[in-house]
């Protein structure tokens, strides 16, 4: 499984993320990057092939041993980002910084936010993916083995609830903990926006999607956007995506 991601990883980022950099990032191959809940690695893999310069940090380190087996030279620290020991261990600026569905799992927005403007230089890039709290599947309950799987909004139902549904479907109690957690600390569009103004970052690109771009990557569905409507977007959107610019 963990392998598999890897490779998954490495395939987005080469199909759509180097051509998306490349598009809107001049000289995008100079920069020096640092990716938040790398996991696996892939992204930073397919950077190190072109000789980009890269950083990583993950929480969990068996996903890390995954992304040191698979490229022993790349650079990736166990920790979090909310830990102002480890952004003193990270050490230099990076001209970018990204966070592939990442943000929506750290309760700690403040901190993260206050820690990634340390890291970054002066009119360096923030690359954000994430699934709104109210979409269809910000539970993560796609990851389950049920048939919850297939249920979208699950999350948003009473927590009783959503715990009884486990034991009758027999769903691990790991994705069970895993969809009320996101219940409670999933992040909106509207919360996303106000720390981006609070830490002085404005949008270069903004995007709301159906289908999403890793869909074309895992499934092979073509991607959709939808309308940037306000409150309608919190509901129908499956995941974001910005790339944000440091005022200062």
């Amino acid at each position: 499984m963990a392998e598999r991601h890897f490779y998954e990883q490495k395939k987005h980022t080469k199909s759509y993320l180097i051509p998306f950099f490349q598009k809107y990032l001049p000289n995008f191959e100079t920069y020096k990057i640092l990716e938040i809940g790398c996991a696996e690695a892939g992204f930073l893999d397919a950077l190190h092939e072109l000789g980009i310069e890269t950083v990583g940090l993950e929480l969990e380190g068996h996903r890390v041993r995954t992304a040191i087996e698979k490229n022993p030279e790349l650079n990736i620290s166990v920790g979090d980002i909310t830990d102002e020991q480890m952004i003193e261990q990270i050490g230099n600026s990076f001209d970018l910084i990204v966070m592939k569905d990442t943000i929506e799992h750290i309760p700690d927005r403040t901190s993260t936010f206050s820690n990634i403007v340390r890291l970054l230089k002066k009119k360096g890039y923030l690359y954000i993916t994430f699934p709104p709290k109210f979409s269809p599947f910000a539970g993560h309950q796609q990851n389950g083995k049920s048939i919850l799987q297939f249920i979208p909004y699950l999350h948003l139902l009473p927590e009783k609830i959503i715990r009884e549904s486990g034991k009758i479907f027999r769903e691990r109690p790991k994705v069970i903990e895993s969809v009320i957690f996101n219940s409670r600390e999933g992040l909106t569009i509207r919360s996303f926006e106000k720390y981006c103004t609070e830490f002085n970052f404005y949008p270069v690109v903004k995007e709301l999607f159906l289908f999403r771009p890793i869909h074309k990557t895992r499934f092979g569905i073509d991607t959709r956007k939808v309308p940037n409507i306000p409150i309608l977007r919190e509901f129908i959107s499956f995941g974001c995506e910005y790339l944000l610019q440091k005022r200062r």
